[in-house]
Parts: structure tokens; C-alpha cells; sequence
């Protein structure tokens, strides 16, 4: 299978109080996070799955410890949060479905696995973790047929925690475009699956990853966790 996957990795990412962007954070294997993700899309995917990174923050360090992927630069990136990064690169990507995540995720190869049958359908999709719901984390709610109703931090009664990982279908992908293009600077890419939900019909499905470790590394001690599972 040869898949455009996407890495969101522009953020100055200061909550962790490293001078470098975040994904080149290294991890106790020795590998960086983005090492760790470059590694699980290629045992997932093949050696010929596409990888684009966004890039913002000190652009030229992501690019020149992975030199062999292909780039788009958020110009605006200390002004604008991942929703606007996102649609960069999919503006950048042609039509096919693609797969995303956000550039600090440490986790399990075994979620990619999990996602080939969902991509392979070309179902648009979004990780989640029902073992627990943070109230700083992006939550969702399903509607009757089991498909994403709500996917925000604000949402009241979440049933799980989003993971970071996703992919939007290739006939999901335009509706995509246009609502993050609506959003504000400082939405999440959320907000524009959330409107691609109520206004375009986007049936998204939730990927329970429950039983695999997935750490989004915001603060030392989520560092200090994802260290526990590579």
C-alpha cells in the first residue's frame, strides 16, 4: 500500500521546555518521536509511504535530521494552531485519503496495523481511548449509528479522549479543506471535522485503541510515561 501520511510539526511545543521542536525530543530507546513515527509508518505502510511534514518553529532542525521527506512550511506558525497546518498539507497532498498525526504522539506500531482495514475501505477515521477522558484533552461523543457526533475539548459528557491520529477519505477530503479554511487561526484541526460533520455529512469513525499505549508528550512526565512503553 503506498499512503500519504502527514506529520504536523510545526509548534514551538514550550510546554515541554526544550529548545528543540518538540518531535526531535529524544526517547530512552535512543530514537526521537519523530523517529519513533517515521519507523511505525514504514512497518505499517511499506519504505514507499509518503511522508509530509509541516514544519514551523525551527524548521531547518526537522529537516535536517529527516532530509528524505517531503516539507510544507506554516510561515505562520507561532500565530496559528494545527488546524491551519493541516490544511497546508492537504492542499499540498493531491486527492487521495491521507493519514495524520500530530508530531508529539509516542505509540504503539500496532495502531497503524489496526487502521489498514478502515483505510483500505477509505473510511475517514479518528483514534480514541476510552479507558479515560481528561478534561484537558480533545473528547468525543458518538451519535446513534456510532459514528463522531462531537470532537472538542469542551464537549460535556465525552465517552473517550481523541488520540491524535486520524485520516480523512479521499471523498471526505474537499469538505475538510473548506472548513479549515473557515476556522479560526487558533482552532484545532477538531473544529474543522466537527463542521465537516454537521454541515457536509462527514461519517467519522471512532478506532478504539483502548488496549495500546498512545502518549501525546506535552510535559516531562508525559515524556517520562512515553518512556515506559519504547
Amino acid at each position: 500500500m503506498t499512503l500519504q501520511t502527514v506529520i504536523l510539526a510545526a509548534g514551538m511545543g514550550s510546554r515541554l521546555g526544550r529548545s528543540l521542536p518538540k518531535p526531535l525530543t529524544e526517547l530512552s530507546d535512543g530514537r526521537t518521536i519523530m523517529g519513533q513515527q517515521h519507523d511505525n509508518i514504514r512497518a505499517a505502510f511499506g519504505r514507499n509511504a509518503r511522508i509530509t511534514t509541516v514544519v514551523g518553529y525551527r524548521a531547518e532542525t526537522i529537516v535536517d535530521a529527516f532530509p528524505h521527506v517531503e516539507y510544507v512550511y506554516n510561515e505562520r506558525y507561532d500565530q496559528t494552531n494545527t488546524s491551519k497546518s493541516l490544511l497546508r498539507a492537504l492542499k499540498a497532498t493531491g486527492k487521495g485519503g491521507v493519514l495524520w498525526m500530530n508530531g508529539d504522539v509516542v505509540f504503539d506500531p500496532r495502531v497503524l496495523g489496526r487502521a489498514i482495514e478502515l483505510i483500505e475501505r477509505d473510511q475517514s477515521f479518528v483514534t480514541v481511548n476510552t479507558a479515560k477522558v481528561s478534561d484537558e484533552e480533545v473528547k468525543y461523543t458518538v451519535d446513534a449509528e456510532g459514528y463522531i457526533k462531537e470532537l472538542s475539548k469542551t464537549v460535556k459528557g465525552g465517552i473517550g479522549e481523541a488520540v491524535g491520529i486520524n485520516y480523512i477519505s479521499s471523498r471526505d477530503k474537499r469538505a475538510l479543506i473548506a472548513q479549515l479554511g473557515r476556522v479560526d487561526d487558533q482552532d484545532y484541526f477538531e473544529r474543522g471535522l466537527e463542521l465537516a460533520i454537521v454541515e457536509n455529512g462527514l461519517l467519522l469513525e471512532p478506532l478504539d485503541i483502548s488496549d495500546l499505549y498512545a502518549v501525546e508528550v506535552d510535559f516531562a512526565e508525559d515524556l517520562e510515561r512515553a518512556n515506559q512503553f519504547v
